[in-house]
């Protein structure tokens, strides 16, 4: 214990043990904050800092966020900026995911970024949440059957129909670059721009080859 005489006769005491108590706990206390931060997903992370600190801005509500993300990207497909949309607004092919046109983004999306990449179940798993009974034959399309869904479609928007990455009449090539058994009837239909899907099942399909 020090004293310190003032001017005024009035005496201060330091007491530098219980000074140093408390700075070992604020020190304590700002390594457990570090650590819980960074094992966080964003959410707990702000939640924490925002607990802890003043001024720290308050998240604005998800329905504001997902507005603004879908005027955002919405702008951005008109402008032809993005890969998955760069299509002029006049495309009358153009096509929404549902949830993403009625801005429902926690249809998919989780605010755990850190579990199953930011998604409510992960990937593969995702599109049979909603998408339920439609595969009902026997021989199923290889993307189909691993829950590789992203391999034709988009989850977005499309600049094609059923938000297909390609237009209807191509996506098949651009797996399929193999023989054809029958090469010569293809080859007419292919002239005659009859598509794939005019006989086969994208799917799936109880006769061979998913025909119809």
């Amino acid at each position: 214990m020090v004293k310190k005489q003032l001017p005024e006769n009035t005496t201060i005491e330091y007491n530098f043990q219980a000074k140093g108590r408390d700075s070992f706990h604020l020190l304590a206390f700002l390594i457990a904050c570090f650590f819980l931060v960074g094992c966080s997903d964003s959410v707990t992370t702000h939640k924490i800092l925002s607990t802890v600190f003043d001024g720290v801005p308050a998240y604005p509500p998800v329905t504001q966020m997902c507005d603004e993300y879908y005027t955002q990207r919405v702008a951005a497909d008109i402008a032809g900026q993005n890969v998955e949309t760069a299509v002029g607004a006049a495309n009358n092919n153009r096509s929404s995911h549902k949830p993403y046109a009625e801005k429902q983004c926690n249809g998919c999306h989780s605010s755990n970024k850190n579990l199953n990449n930011g998604l409510i179940v992960p990937k593969q798993e995702l599109c049979l949440v909603c998408h339920k009974d439609f595969i009902l034959k026997k021989n199923v399309h290889g993307p189909v059957a691993v829950g590789d869904c992203l391999a034709c479609h988009l989850p977005h928007s499309s600049k094609h129909k059923m938000l297909l990455i390609e237009d209807p009449d191509k996506i098949c090539a651009t797996c399929h670059q193999e023989s054809r058994l029958a090469a010569a009837m293809h080859t007419r239909f292919t002239a005659k721009t009859i598509g794939c899907g005019e006989c086969h099942d994208p799917h799936s399909g109880d006769a061979r080859y998913f025909l119809k």
